[in-house]
Formats: structure tokens, sequence, C-alpha cells
């Protein structure tokens, strides 16, 4: 099934999280296994978590372990099937029937049949994933949460057999098993029948030590003790009581960019002063960046020991 420029599937899940490491990707054991099974069992994987834990960057990540090429389909409200599936030039349809009738064609049939060809056939991610080639693509449907209900229904065929249903041409079926991921960040339930397709993973926040090798290998610029400050303060802000008072915790995404912007400021020591004139680079939202007080800064910069 793997062609000669594509990468094996890890023979373990071991293997699977140091594959993904070497990319910059670093995966706790129980995503890997999730991940790893979805592969072994050819199952879509449905990731949901907060935004910025890393769901979409998976995909990206898997990508590139596996040699294959990287589809995505964004959803927003109002995504429509022949924006996910597929739809056919209507214009170089109408130069072919004009074509056929200059050219004194009576059979119609005929005509309709010609212009309902393979030619005529735009293809969308959904379709891509399908008719990629061996050993196939990885199809990331990314905030799935974002479509409406109808598009879920839509999705079951994919998701549950690898196939779509065109009118004019009938079923097509994948020539190579595409490896789906599905990402949500929760602004509401998904249908029962879309998770029964797939496998599931809550992708949370990570622990201490693994944000502090993503934004080692993220950030090579940043000191070691840069990075351990930036891991500890973003880790403390997503803590309890201090999560409360914002509407969103920094994500992963967001930990990475202010290493980067800190760097970028030949910033050695994190203080308050800091915090402060960054503050928008690890929120959003005007509401959280005014939740920051300088002295919620001095709290979350007190060292470990303070803590205790």
């Amino acid at each position: 099934m793997n062609s000669l420029n594509a990468a094996p599937v890890p023979a373990s899940i071991d293997a699977l999280v140091q594959a993904l490491q070497s990319v910059g990707y670093f995966a706790d054991r129980r995503l890997a296994t999730a991940v790893f099974l979805a592969l072994k069992l050819q199952r879509p994987l449905l990731l949901e978590g907060e935004p910025g834990v890393g769901k979409t960057a998976l995909a990206k990540a898997l990508s590139e372990v596996l040699s294959r090429s990287l589809i995505r389909l964004q959803c927003y409200d109002g995504l429509e099937q022949r924006e996910a599936l597929y739809e056919w030039n209507y214009a170089a349809q109408l130069l072919h029937m004009r074509a056929a009738e200059g050219q004194g064609s009576a059979d119609m049939a005929q005509v309709e049949r010609e212009v309902y060809q393979d030619r005529y056939l735009i293809r969308r991610p959904l379709l891509q994933a399908l008719q990629a080639p061996a050993p196939g693509a990885v199809l990331l449907i990314d905030e799935v949460d974002r479509a409406d209900e109808p598009f879920e229904a839509f999705l079951l065929e994919y998701l549950g057999e690898y196939q779509v249903s065109i009118p004019e041409i009938g079923t097509v079926r994948a020539t190579a098993t595409p490896v789906t991921l599905l990402t949500s960040n929760r602004t509401r339930d998904l249908h029962d029948a879309v998770k029964r397709r797939c496998l599931y993973h809550w992708l949370d926040y990570p622990e201490r030590a693994r944000e502090l090798a993503i934004v080692r290998a993220q950030v090579p610029g940043a000191s070691e003790a840069l990075a351990v400050q930036v891991a500890e303060f973003v880790g403390r802000l997503r803590s309890q009581p201090f999560a409360n008072a914002f509407q969103r915790a920094p994500g992963i995404a967001e930990s990475v960019e202010w290493a980067k912007a800190l760097v970028a400021l030949d910033t050695i020591v994190v203080d308050p002063e800091v915090v402060s004139d960054t503050a928008g680079i690890l929120f959003k939202q005007r509401e959280d960046v005014a939740a920051l007080t300088r002295d919620m800064a001095v709290q979350l910069l007190q060292p470990a020991d303070a803590d205790a």
C-alpha cells in the first residue's frame, strides 16, 4: 500500500512518539496511543480540546511523519456539501454543450453524459482525500463543531465507509484509506453518530515538562532559563485559582509565540513589567489582558518554593 516515497506507519507507540518528536510535536502516551490505534485500525480520530492545545498541529506533524500530503477542510457556519466534496465546472460544461450544438449534434442525451465526465469535476477536500494515490493522504477536518448539524449528517458516509455518493457518477470509494483527523473546540456537542464512527481523544493542556520541551524545540533561540520561566508562568496561569479570572487560558501556541517575543526583546528575566507589556500575546481578549494585573503577575512569578 505504501509508495516508495512514503514512510511506513511506526511499528509501536514508542516509535510513534519518537517520530512525532523528530518533527517537533511532543505527544504524551495517551495521545500517541489514540493516534497509533487510528492508524492501525484505519479509523477517523476525533480530537476535542481547548483552542491552542495542538490539535491542528498534530495533523501537520503526522503528514510529515508519514510523508503523506495534508489536505485540510476548514469548517465554518454555513459550510455546504459542494465546498467540502465537489462541484461541477459549469462554465466548461456550458462551452462543451454550445460546441456540440454548433456541430449539429442531435443526441442531447449523449451530450449530457459527456458534460458529467471526470474532467469537468472540481474536487474539494473530501474527494481529494478519497482519490489520493497510495498510500493515501492525511485529511484534517478542522473545527467541525463550527459547521451545522446537516453537515455532520453529510459526513457520516465518509467517516463510516470512506466513500461518498455523487449522483451523476455513483459511489466513490477510497483509493487508499486516508488518515482522517477531526478537531473540535467543543463550542457545541457533536452528534453521537459522528462520535460512534471515530476514535476519540480529549487533548488537554500539557503538563509542565512537555510544555517546556515544546518551547525548547520551537524556540531554539530561548535560553534554558527563559524557556523554564515561560513554561512555569503559563502553567500557573492555567491553574486554579488564576484560571477563573480569564475567559480563556493561553494555549501551547501562545506559549511558543510569547517565548519568541521575549527572545526578540532580549529578555533575560521575566518580570511584571515584561508580562504587562506582552500580555496581548498570551491573551486575545481585552478582558483577559485587563485581568492580568501587576499584582497577579507578581504572584505568578514567585519562585516555586513560595507556592508551598
